[in-house]
């Protein structure tokens, strides 16, 4: 495994891993180290077969800040051909965080600022403190949360993207919970708790259904009764209901009993 300066990634037994944003002391504000150690061990978590799921937490006070105001410095000195490719760097996180084979919960506490919602956007589920602050704040420095965008749009709606973007306002993890950008909130000293409660029912679900869960999810879009997305649907379910798993899944619910992927998680 890779070592890193401004992440850690923590593989639990249970079979999960945590992917922490290691840089408390900046508040886990994005720079240029911290978006390439990103893209790096996306990439190997992309490729981890055992992996049933991931979380990512941000150590200390708060989730993320946004972007490193040493870094935005150093990157409004650049010629366009380098900012765009510091861009693309961004990009390139954002659209592999989305597209990791298993499924992936963001926890915030404290700040979570401009491209950190996009991180919390781009994961498939997200828990929060009540009192966690979320905010797009691209506009009142002059700038557009451009890169995240789409992701930010699909979480919270056309609607309120527009008025978060545009308003650049500030709104709370419970905001944040009615919106649906996250699951469910609790109070900043319960949040473990309620981190190991969602980790438990992740647990229950068999690791390779959740992995066909999230390909459907991603095929299937906003639904709509298009020909190629019933083509999609009606084959991923056939792929799955032959697999050793959903054999498995069926039999133990015939006979009362728990399934052989629930008997190998405390």
């Amino acid at each position: 495994m890779t070592d890193f300066h401004t992440l850690e990634l923590i593989r639990d037994p249970r079979g999960f891993a945590t992917l922490w944003l290691d840089r408390p002391d900046r508040h886990n504000a994005l720079d240029a180290q911290l978006i390439a150690e990103l893209g790096s061990v996306l990439a190997e978590i992309a490729s981890d077969q055992a992996l049933r799921f991931l979380l990512l937490r941000g150590r200390g006070r708060h989730f993320c800040a946004g972007a490193d105001l040493d870094w935005m410095q150093a990157s409004a000195r650049l010629d366009a051909a380098a900012n765009r490719a510091d861009t693309e760097r961004l990009a390139e996180v954002m659209y592999r965080l989305q597209a990791l084979p298993m499924p992936t919960l963001a926890v915030v506490q404290g700040a979570a600022f401009g491209g950190a919602v996009g991180l919390v956007s781009c994961c498939d589920l997200a828990l929060a403190a009540g009192d966690a602050i979320f905010c797009l704040s691209e506009v009142r420095i002059g700038l557009v949360p451009a890169v995240i965008a789409p992701f930010v749009t699909r979480a919270l709606g056309e609607r309120m993207a527009r008025r978060y973007m545009l308003g650049a306002e500030r709104f709370s993890g419970e905001r944040a919970a009615e919106l649906g950008l996250v699951a469910e909130t609790a109070p900043a000293a319960d949040l473990d708790t309620l981190v190991e409660a969602w980790i438990a029912r992740l647990l229950d679900n068999g690791p390779q259904a959740l992995r066909a869960c999230k390909r459907l999810l991603d095929g299937a879009g906003a639904g709509a009764p298009r020909a190629e997305v019933r083509s999609f649907t009606e084959g991923l379910i056939a792929e799955v209901r032959v697999t050793p798993e959903a054999q498995e899944g069926l039999q133990a619910f015939l006979e009362k009993r728990r399934p052989a992927w629930q008997e190998t998680s405390p």
